[in-house]
C-alpha cells in the first residue's frame, strides 16, 4: 500500500519538459540520473513508511512542523540552484527526492484533514471535485450490454476548473466482501486501486467550471470495452481531469466509485436470499374509547399516520413496492389495527384539552388495507407480538419488575388474531426480532418465552470468527429454539441518507456485489442468507430496498429468493456460532436507548389500577381491551431514541385510567352529631360512569371503641347515578370519635381514597333517665290525683251565680247526711252549669221549689259546697253586685 501511495504522489507531480511525470532530462550521464531517480523513489517510499512512526514518537506539534521542516530543504535547494549552474544536477535530484517526500507526507495527511475541508467547503487535489453516479443501468450487465453511468459533478474547491475531461475507469476485481466494504469508503483517487481509463472514446469534454458549480453528465460503455475477466465484482469508476490555474497540467481532481457484479452463467449452487419487509409504525392510538354503543377510538394524532398512508406517503410506498417483490411481510399487528380503526368513525384529541375532534383519515386508511390485502394474499406472513415490545429492554430492565414479562404471550395471541381479522391471512406468529437483531443469551429467554422459537439476530452481534465464509443464517441454540443471524453488511446496505442519488445508486450496486462476493466465498455450496433492514425505512430508503432487490431478482444469477420459515429449517453449519453473547457484550450505544427501569414500574403501577377497576364494572370489556392495548404500546420498539414521547404516552394511560377510577368514589360528609345511643349514620357513593358497578363493598372504621358504625353495605349504583347507605351506630360513650370510610374490592384491596368525617356523641347517662323518668311519674299521678278530686267534688262553683237566703227547713235539716245533698247538688249543679245561658236561669236561681218537691235548693248545693271547699271559699266574694232580699252573706 506504500508503495502505491509513493506511486500515486509521484503520478501526481509537476510534469517535466518531457510531457511526463519525471524530469525528462537528456545528457551525458542519462545512467546516473536513471539511479539518482530510482533512488528518490526508493528514499520517498522509505520515508513514507517511517512517517507513522515518527508521528508516533513526535508530539503533536512536531508532527504539525513536520511538513514546514520538509519545505525548508526544498526552498533552500531552489535557491543554491539558481545560485550555482555547475551544480545543477546535484541540486535537482535532491529538490525532486524533497519534492516526493513532501508529497507523501500530503497524502498521507489528506485522510486526516479531509472532515475539516469537506466542513469548509473546499476541496483539493483529487477531492477538489464531487463526482456522483446516481445511476448505473444495467445493474447486473451480461456481455452485449452497454452500461449507462449517469451523475454529477460539482467544483468544490476555490479555483477555476478547466480544460476538463470525465473518463470511465475499470478497477481490480474486489476478491471480498471486506474489500468491497473499504472500497466504498475510500475518498481521493488512489493510483492502482482506482484502476485504468477504460480504452476507447467514451471520455466526456467540461468547459471551465467555477467554484461551486455543479453540472450533470452521462457516459455510455460498451461492457465489451471494459475488459472483464473472471467472474467477481469489479470497481467501476468516473475520474475528472482537468487544469486548474496555480497548476496548470492534466490532473486528476476528482473521482466517483461504484461496483459492477459481473457473472456470466448461473451459479452452479445459488445462495437462498430472504428478506425482510417490515410495516411498523410508531403508536397512535390512545386508551380512551367514546362512550357509543361502537365505542368511537380517539387518536393522539392523525397528521403522522395521514401523511404515511397517502400516496407517495412511506406506508403506501412500502405496500406499493412489495407488492411485486419476493419478501417476507413482517407486521405489527398494531399498526394493521390502527388503520382498520381508521378507515371508520374515530375522534383526535385536541392538544391541551380533554375535547376531541372528527378524524379525516378514512379514505386513506381504506385504500392501504385494500392494496394490502392484495399484496399479502397467498404471500408468507410473520406477526409480531402486538405493538412490537423491545425485547432487549424487557429483558436488561424489565424483568426485575413483577408482571412485566406476563403480557407478551398475550400480545402474541392478540397479534395473530388482529392479522387475521383484517387482512383475512393465516400469519406466522413463531418469530421474534430484537432491535437491530441485537442479541444476547437473556434477550433470548425472553424473546423464547412468548411462545416463539425462532430469533433474528444480525451477524454484528453473533460474530462467526471461525470461519472465512458468510455461513448459513440458522443455529441451533438449545431447547429447540433456533437464532437466524441476518447478514449485517446486506441488511444495513440501505441505511443513511437515500434521497441522494448518488447514494441509493451506490448501495443498491453495493448491495448486488456484496451478494455475489458472498456465493463466491463458498462457490460448491449452496447457503440460506436473511436480510432484516431498519424497522422503519423512510421512502429513498424503501425504494433503494426494492431497487437492489429487483436487480437480483431479474438479472442475479446467483441468488434465489427462500422464505424465512425455509431459512428456518436449513441444516446449519457445523462451524458456525450458536453461542449467545453474554449479556454484557451488549452494545453500549444500543444500552443508552432503551427503556428505563421506571418505565416497567410505572407500567406496573397501571397494570394494577386496571385490574383493581375492572372487577367493579359490569361491562369491562368495554374498558379492558383498550387500556390493554395501550399497555402494550408503553413497551414498544418505536419508543428507542424517544424518551420524552414513551414518558408522555404512559403519563396519558396512567391519568386517563386514573380519572375513570375515580368516577366512583365517595362524597364527602361534613362533621355530624348523634344525639342519643343510636343513631343512622348516610354515606354516599357516586358513579360517574356511563355503566353501572358492582363488587364494591363499603365500610366503616371508628376511632373510638365506644362507637360501633355497622356492618359492611355491599355497594352497587348504576351509571352517572348515586347511592346513599345507611349504617346503624351505637355509642356508649360521650365524645367525639374519627369515622373513616373505605371502599373495597372483592379481594380486600381498597378502592379510592378513604373519606373522614368527625362524630360527636351526646348519649344521655342511666341516672339522667332514671330521674326524668321518676318526675314523669310524678306528674302523670299528680294529675291521676287531681282528675279523681275533681270527678268527687264536681264543678267548681259558678262565679257569677246569686247567693239564695236559705229557708227555715233548710235551718231545721231535713235529716239527709250533708253527703248525699253535696251529690245532688253536684247533680244539679250540672243541670244548671248546662243551662247557664238559657233565659229562665235567673227564675231558677231567685225561686223555691214547689210543695212536693223533694229536692233541695240549689243554693243548698253551694252552700253544701262551699262547706266542704273550706273556710277561704267562704270569705270569697262570689259577685261584684250588691246583695240581693234574703241573701245571705258570710263575712
Amino acid at each position: 500500500m506504500d508503495e502505491r501511495v509513493a506511486e500515486a504522489a509521484e503520478r501526481q507531480a509537476p510534469p517535466g519538459p518531457g510531457g511526463t511525470n519525471r524530469t525528462g532530462e537528456t545528457g551525458p550521464a542519462p545512467r546516473v540520473r536513471k539511479r539518482s531517480r530510482v533512488w528518490h523513489r526508493r528514499a520517498a517510499t522509505l520515508a513514507l513508511a517511517t512517517l507513522p512512526v515518527l508521528a508516533g514518537i513526535l508530539s503533536p506539534s512536531a508532527v504539525a512542523a513536520a511538513p514546514a521542516a520538509a519545505a525548508a530543504p526544498a526552498t533552500a535547494a531552489q535557491a543554491a540552484s539558481k545560485a550555482t549552474a555547475a551544480s545543477r544536477t546535484t541540486e535537482a535530484s535532491r529538490s525532486m527526492a524533497a519534492s516526493h517526500a513532501m508529497t507523501a507526507a500530503k497524502a498521507t495527511a489528506a485522510a486526516k484533514t479531509a472532515a475539516s475541508q469537506a466542513a469548509a467547503g473546499t476541496g483539493t487535489g483529487s477531492r477538489s471535485a464531487e463526482i456522483s453516479l446516481n445511476q448505473v443501468t444495467p445493474s447486473v450487465p451480461t456481455s452485449g450490454d452497454t452500461l449507462t453511468l449517469s451523475g454529477t459533478i460539482t467544483n468544490n474547491s476555490r479555483s477555476t476548473l478547466s480544460a476538463g475531461r470525465l473518463n470511465p475507469r475499470i478497477g481490480p476485481t474486489l476478491g471480498s466482501r471486506s474489500a468491497i466494504e473499504q472500497a466504498s469508503h475510500r475518498k481521493g483517487y488512489l493510483s492502482g486501486a482506482d484502476g485504468n481509463e477504460v480504452a476507447g472514446k467514451h471520455s466526456v469534454k467540461l468547459a471551465g467550471m467555477a467554484p461551486g458549480v455543479t453540472r450533470s453528465f452521462t457516459l455510455k460503455v460498451p461492457v465489451s470495452d471494459l475488459d472483464l475477466g473472471a467472474d467477481g465484482v469489479y470497481q467501476l469508476g468516473v475520474s475528472l481531469t482537468a487544469h486548474t490555474r496555480a497548476r496548470p497540467y492534466d490532473q486528476i481532481l476528482g473521482i466517483g466509485r461504484t461496483f459492477l457484479p459481473w457473472q456470466r452463467s448461473d451459479a452452479s449452487h445459488k445462495t437462498r436470499l430472504t428478506y425482510l419487509w417490515p410495516l411498523i409504525s410508531t403508536p397512535h392510538l390512545t386508551a380512551r374509547t367514546e362512550s357509543d354503543e361502537q365505542q368511537t377510538p380517539v387518536f393522539r394524532d392523525d397528521t403522522q399516520l395521514i401523511k404515511e398512508l397517502r400516496p407517495g406517503g412511506r406506508l403506501q410506498q412500502m405496500v406499493e413496492l412489495g407488492d411485486d417483490l419476493p419478501i417476507t411481510w413482517v407486521l405489527d399487528p398494531d399498526l394493521i389495527a390502527t388503520v382498520d380503526m381508521m378507515s371508520r368513525r374515530y375522534r383526535v384529541e385536541k392538544p391541551g384539552t380533554d375535547d376531541t375532534k372528527a378524524g379525516k383519515g378514512q379514505e386513506y386508511a381504506s385504500r392501504w388495507l385494500n392494496d394490502l390485502q392484495k399484496a399479502v394474499r397467498g404471500e408468507e406472513v410473520v406477526a409480531l407480538p402486538f405493538a412490537d415490545p423491545d425485547l432487549a429492554s424487557l429483558a436488561h430492565r424489565g424483568k426485575d419488575v413483577r408482571g412485566a414479562l406476563s403480557s407478551l404471550g398475550s400480545a402474541t395471541a392478540l397479534g395473530k388474531k388482529a392479522v387475521e381479522t383484517v387482512l383475512h391471512v393465516k400469519p406466522s406468529t413463531d418469530f421474534a426480532w430484537p432491535n437491530e437483531g441485537a442479541v444476547d443469551s437473556s434477550i433470548v429467554d425472553v424473546a423464547t418465552s412468548a411462545g416463539a422459537h425462532n430469533v433474528i439476530a444480525r451477524s454484528d452481534s453473533v460474530r462467526d470468527s471461525g470461519l472465512s465464509y458468510s455461513p448459513t443464517a440458522a443455529r441451533p441454540i438449545g431447547s429447540g429454539n433456533t437464532a437466524l443471524v441476518a447478514d449485517a453488511r446486506l441488511s444495513t446496505a440501505f441505511q443513511g441518507d437515500m434521497s441522494r442519488s448518488g447514494n441509493s445508486s451506490l448501495a443498491v450496486q453495493q448491495f448486488v456485489a456484496q451478494s455475489l462476493a458472498l456465493t463466491d466465498q463458498v462457490p460448491n455450496r449452496s447457503r440460506s442468507v436473511v436480510v432484516a433492514p431498519q424497522r422503519m425505512p423512510s421512502v429513498s430508503q424503501a425504494q433503494a430496498m426494492a431497487e437492489g432487490i429487483r436487480a437480483l431478482t431479474e438479472n442475479g444469477r446467483w441468488t434465489v429468493p427462500g422464505s424465512l420459515a425455509a431459512a428456518a429449517r436449513t441444516k446449519p453449519d457445523p462451524g458456525a456460532q450458536s453461542r449467545m453473547p453474554s449479556p454484557s457484550s451488549y452494545p453500549a450505544s444500543l444500552r443508552r436507548t432503551e427503556l428505563p427501569f421506571s418505565a416497567f414500574e410505572q407500567v406496573r403501577r397501571t397494570k394494577e389500577t386496571l385490574n383493581d377497576f375492572k372487577v367493579i364494572l359490569s361491562r369491562a370489556d368495554r374498558v379492558v381491551p383498550p387500556f390493554s392495548n395501550a399497555i402494550d404500546r408503553e413497551v414498544s420498539n418505536a419508543w428507542r431514541g424517544d424518551p420524552k414521547g414513551a414518558a408522555g404516552f404512559r403519563n396519558g394511560v396512567q391519568r386517563y385510567l386514573l380519572s375513570l377510577k375515580q368516577s366512583v368514589r365517595l362524597i364527602q360528609k361534613s362533621d355530624i352529631t348523634l344525639s342519643g345511643r343510636e343513631a343512622t349514620i348516610p354515606v354516599t357513593v357516586q358513579n360517574n360512569l356511563f355503566q353501572h358497578v358492582d363488587g364494591l363493598d363499603l365500610e366503616l372504621r371508628s376511632s373510638r371503641i365506644g362507637l360501633d358504625v355497622g356492618e359492611v353495605k355491599r355497594v352497587r349504583v348504576d351509571g352517572e347515578h348515586s347511592q346513599s347507605l345507611k349504617f346503624d351506630a351505637a355509642a356508649k360513650t360521650n365524645g367525639r370519635a374519627s369515622v373513616v370510610a373505605q371502599l373495597y374490592t372483592k379481594e380486600g384491596k381498597p378502592y379510592g381514597k378513604p373519606m373522614k368525617f368527625q362524630v360527636h356523641v351526646t348519649s344521655i347517662t342511666s341516672t339522667v333517665l332514671l330521674v326524668i323518668a321518676g318526675g314523669v311519674l310524678l306528674i302523670v299521678l299528680a294529675g291521676i290525683r287531681m282528675y279523681t278530686q275533681r270527678k268527687r267534688t264536681g264543678p267548681p262553683p259558678d262565679p257569677d251565680a246569686l247567693l239564695e237566703q236559705p229557708s227555715d227547713d233548710d235551718d231545721g235539716g231535713n235529716g239527709e247526711p250533708d253527703g248525699d245533698e253535696g251529690e245532688r247538688n253536684g247533680s244539679d249543679g250540672d243541670s244548671e252549669r248546662d243551662g247557664d245561658d238559657s233565659d229562665d236561669s235567673s227564675g231558677q236561681r231567685d225561686g223555691e221549689h214547689g210543695p212536693g218537691d223533694g229536692d233541695e235548693p240549689r243554693d243548698g248545693g253551694r252552700s253544701g259546697t262551699a262547706e266542704a271547699a273550706g273556710d277561704e271559699a267562704d270569705t270569697v266574694r262570689q259577685n261584684g253586685n250588691p246583695p240581693g232580699t234574703g241573701e245571705k252573706v258570710d263575712r
